[in-house]
This record gives C-alpha cells, structure tokens and sequence, in this order.
C-alpha cells in the first residue's frame, strides 16, 4: 500500500467534516453501481490503479445524483502535469479505480431539476473546481475556496481551511470522478459549467476549464506590470501561457528556466520568450548567478509553474524518501535569490505539504514578496478570457503539440511524464468529439 492510499483509510477512519453540500466521494459510478451508476450503459474511463499506474477501464457511466446534477458528454479533454502529481503519488488519498481528469468540456445529456439556465445539447467547458455559488467564497467568483464542497477533515487541518472540491483530484479535494472518460457527472452543474458559444471550437474552449485561467491567475495575482522582466520556472503549458500573459501585461523581457530544451526552444519560438537550461549550467555557474549576468540584479518578477515535487539535489531526494519533507524548497529559493531585491515570487507549481531549509532570510532581509497564488479561482476569469479568445487576443492551440485518442491515455501519461515525443499539450478525443478544428494538431495513435 502507497503513502497516498493509507492517507485516504485515515480520513475514512477520522470521517469527513459536515461542511459539504454535495455528496463526496464519487470517484467512480462503480463504487455504488445502484446508487451513482447507470444500470446498463458503460463508458471508458481512465482510472488511477496505483503509484505508477493509469488504466483505461470499462466502468458504469454516471447518472443525475442530484438535483443540480448535469451528465455531460466528454467531447475533450487534456492531461496536465499536476495529473502527474497523482501518478507519481505525490498527492494523498488516491484509491485504486478513481477516475482521473480534471479539465474538459462536453455536450448535456441529462440534467437536474434545479438547472434551469442549460438544456439538452448544449456545448460547455467545465471549471476544473466544483464551487457552489453561494458561500462567501463564491459570491466573490473566488471558486477554488469554495466552503461547500469539499468535506476532507485531514486537508482542513493541514491547511486551516477548505479548497473547493475538484474533479479527478483525490479524495483529498473531496472526491469527484474526473473527466478523462467519455461521460461526467457535475455537481452544481448550473454553476459549473460555461456555455461554449458557436465559433469557438472545443479544442479553444476546452483550456478555460483550467490552463488558461491558472496562468493568468498566476501573473495578474503575482503583479507583473509594464518594463517588468519575468523569470518563470518550468516550460510547460502553464509556464507558456504564463509568459503570453506576461507581454499582454506589459513586460518588456520573459526568460524561461527548464532542463528540457526541446521544451524551452518550443516556447521561444511560440511565445518569442529567452531561455535558461539549468541542465547546461557550466561548473560554479548556478540559476541564480546566471540570472543575474542576464538580467543586472536580476529579474523584476519569478513564478513557479513546475511543482514541489521535483527535487534537485541528493539532500532533499532524500528528505522527501524519508518523508521528511513533501516538497523540496530548492526552486523557491532559487526564485526569491534571483529576483531583484523587493521583487516579486509567485507559486503556482502544486505544493501539498511541508518543505525544508526555506530561505527565509533572504525573503525577509531583501524585501522579496512571497505569494501562494493558491488554485486559480476559474469563475473570476473565464468569462473575460473566453471573450479574449473570441478577440484572438490569446491563442490557446499554440500550446497543443499533441490530439490523441482517450482509449491510449495510459501510454500518454507515460509519454508525458518522460517528455518524449516533444508533449507539450494533448486534446484527447473521445466518441462524442467533433472532427478536428481548423489549427488543431492530426490524431497521434499509440
């Protein structure tokens, strides 16, 4: 038994908390066949097995549970690389058959009593957290807070409060089957779900549901202004539309700090961004020091779009083994050394726990501004960024390297976790999908 699964029988043994408003719990119709499941139809389903382990599986597709229920048809959906978190079995509560995904956009099947304002057929994106749209958190469109969906009694005291429940994310954030499958229940769907408008396609709109608001999120919360030069840390999606986002903000240079080059030559080509390969780094030569020959003093801004799970040195693989610590602090460090003194560090990388020799002098005696972005609340944003795409002001097919089918995610996610193939970003196809949109990358069979 992994880490992650014994973490998800203390909380069965502690119980949840009685904040929640939505039954939790339903990774997988299969769980209770009678009571989420539909009796006769199946669907594919793409299931965390255990550490290291994704399968697609035949399981029961889900039914209206309750009465603000909406049952879509999966027509995309994508990987992320805080989907790798839960292969990798860095985050709790995971248990064998939970169904993984937490971006995607569908068409409406079937609908509760209580959501007036979508029908039947409908195109809609999903928002990646399941808020409520009651509480305090969500009167403010501040939805990945929500109050009352997410009832986990070991987060909470983790944490001192509750994230929103979130789709195909543990246990840990509620437990909510996720959408890399051909069918998804969502609960609060009246809320949860924005209607796609004729025009923009699902392989555009589908990146709403998460990516787009999580970069923007990350460079609007982290204060990147005009002149300013921004460092971002990681290559990946997240770390690319960080760096559109930045220019639209008015910086006047973005550097991005990776190992991979492929990753980092195809930003530069896509997003016109300078590229740091810590990789290559010559001896003595460190991030920080290399930053500062770039840049005098240093970048204005840093932000973590990688994770804490990526630990550089022996020191904290170690730690992190021994389950000393649950993420290294090796890149925020690297962050608040290089920026210029009373510069600003953003993280929006997945940080779950506890990290060690956090180098809190260096924040404290330079002045340096430390801001967890936290989960981007995706109700604040989408509207403006769907219009944004409708402009053509964002481009969000600039990141798709990649259009696959759901039945190969399996071989995907390994794909994806070793960088191979050039991966950037997938849309993943199911049944129900429209043929490919203008710009959108041919299907890659596995």
């Amino acid at each position: 038994m992994s880490l992650t699964q014994a973490a998800a029988l203390v909380e069965k043994f502690i119980g949840h908390k009685d904040n929640a408003d939505t039954e939790q719990d339903i990774t997988n119709p299969a769980r209770d066949r009678a009571k989420y499941g539909h009796p006769t139809e199946t669907m594919k389903a793409l299931c965390w097995m255990g550490k290291g382990d994704v399968k697609v599986k035949e399981v029961p597709r889900p039914i209206v549970v309750e009465d603000r229920d909406v049952i879509l048809e999966v027509t995309g959906s994508t990987v992320c690389g805080s989907d790798l978190h839960l292969l990798h079995g860095s985050v709790v509560q995971m248990e064998s058959g939970d169904i993984l995904g937490h971006e995607f956009c569908g068409r409406v099947k079937e609908k509760g009593s209580k959501v007036p304002n979508l029908n039947v057929g409908d195109r809609v994106v999903a928002s990646f957290q399941i808020a409520c749209g009651d509480c305090m958190y969500c009167k403010k469109k501040l939805s990945s807070q929500c109050e009352r969906t997410n009832s986990n009694k070991m987060e909470y005291a983790m944490y001192g409060g509750h994230t929103a429940g979130m789709f195909g994310y543990s246990h840990f954030t509620g437990g909510f089957a996720g959408g890399q499958a051909e069918y998804v229940r969502v609960p609060f769907g009246d809320v949860n779900l924005l209607k796609i408008p004729d025009g923009v396609p699902d392989e555009k709109a589908l990146f709403l549901s998460d990516v787009l608001s999580t970069s923007y999120n990350c460079v609007v919360d982290t204060g990147v202004k005009k002149g300013d030069v921004v460092a971002i840390w990681g290559a990946g999606p997240i770390g690319q539309m960080c760096a559109d986002y930045a220019f639209i903000e008015g910086a006047s240079r973005v550097i991005m700090v990776d190992s991979v080059q492929w990753r980092l030559d195809f930003v530069a080509e896509k997003s016109g961004t300078e590229s740091l390969n810590f990789a290559t780094l010559k001896s003595g030569e460190t991030v920080t020091s290399k930053l500062k020959e770039m840049v005098h003093e240093g970048p204005d801004v840093a932000l973590e779009c990688a994770a804490g799970e990526y630990a550089k040195s022996y020191a904290h693989k170690i730690e992190m083994a021994l389950g000393a610590e649950t993420d290294t602090s090796e890149l925020v460090n690297e962050m608040i050394t290089s920026v210029k003194s009373f510069g600003r560090c953003g993280i929006t990388g997945v940080y779950v726990g506890y990290c060690n020799h956090f180098n809190i002098g260096s924040l404290m005696e330079r002045g340096v501004r430390l801001i967890g972005n936290g989960q981007a609340p995706v109700h604040l944003y989408w509207e403006k960024l769907l219009q944004w795409i409708q402009e053509e002001k964002i481009e969000p097919l600039k990141m798709v390297s990649h259009r696959v089918r759901v039945d190969d995610l399996e071989k995907v996610y390994h794909i994806f976790d070793a960088k191979q193939d050039h991966m950037q970003k997938v849309y993943v196809e199911t049944k129900f999908s429209d043929p490919p949109a203008k710009g959108s990358p041919a299907l890659t069979t596995y």
